[in-house]
């Protein structure tokens, strides 16, 4: 299937039909981890011309999008991060977790958009901010695209560091997903202080199954132990 760059079609609609100009793309990593934060991107791009190559983060290499990310730093107009912590999704969960994140992110904007392209089909967002959705935006849409990688990037460069603590776990591979030596550790040693406790995958492990915290809130976007849901690295 040939590759189709991402393009400004959603932005320049936005434009056409709300009168914004300042547009962000949006696009989170880490929902389907076991371990580490939500990270969300907000990107601001304008209709300029992106860096060749561009697209969704997990279509990329690993050393593609490392190149990418440092491209984008100085291309994108402003863009900034945000982050929900493990404690954050026991306590919230997912989808409050990913509007929290969402929510410092934008916030951390130099300027606020005046309108937001949204990854995916359900908008996590809502008011204040005015939500374009788009499924699989990050590979069609440029800021999102942008975002995509920024995310994917600094995520995957904090496990790393997290990880340092942590070998037996192998973050810097697997940044706190399902992985086979991730599973092992787990069996072995227990959760560490940067796993999320109200995740099923504790119900798979007697030994470590008190640790569990009971969740009071209904979150269908919780993965099960099989760690299918939500897998991008």
């Amino acid at each position: 299937m040939p590759y189709e760059p991402p393009t400004h079609t959603v932005e320049r609609s936005l434009r056409a039909t709300t009168g914004a100009k300042i547009i962000a793309g949006v696009d989170e990593v880490g929902r389907g981890a076991w371990a580490g934060p939500v990270t969300v991107c907000a990107a601001i791009t304008g209709l300029r011309r992106p860096p060749a190559g561009l697209t969704d983060s997990k279509l990329l290499t690993i050393k593609r999008r490392t190149e990418l990310a440092v491209e984008l730093h100085t291309w994108v107009t402003s863009y900034a991060l945000g982050h929900a912590s493990p404690e954050e999704i026991d306590a919230l969960g997912m989808t409050a977790a990913l509007r929290l994140a969402a929510g410092r992110a934008l916030e951390a904007l130099p300027v606020r958009p005046e309108a937001v392209i949204l990854d995916g089909k359900h908008d996590y967002l809502g008011a204040p901010w005015r939500v374009r959705t788009v499924i699989k935006g990050d590979q069609s849409c440029v800021a999102v695209a942008a975002a995509s990688v920024l995310a994917k990037v600094q995520r995957d460069k904090m496990m790393a560091e997290l990880g340092v603590d942590h070998a037996d776990f192998g973050f810097a591979d697997n940044a706190g997903y399902p992985s086979p030596v991730h599973k092992a550790a787990l069996e072995e040693r227990g959760p560490t202080p940067h796993h999320r406790l109200s995740w099923a995958y504790l119900d798979a492990l007697p030994q470590w199954r008190h640790l569990k915290k009971v969740r009071t809130w209904t979150d269908a976007s919780v993965p099960a132990m099989n760690g299918q849901l939500g897998f991008d690295f």
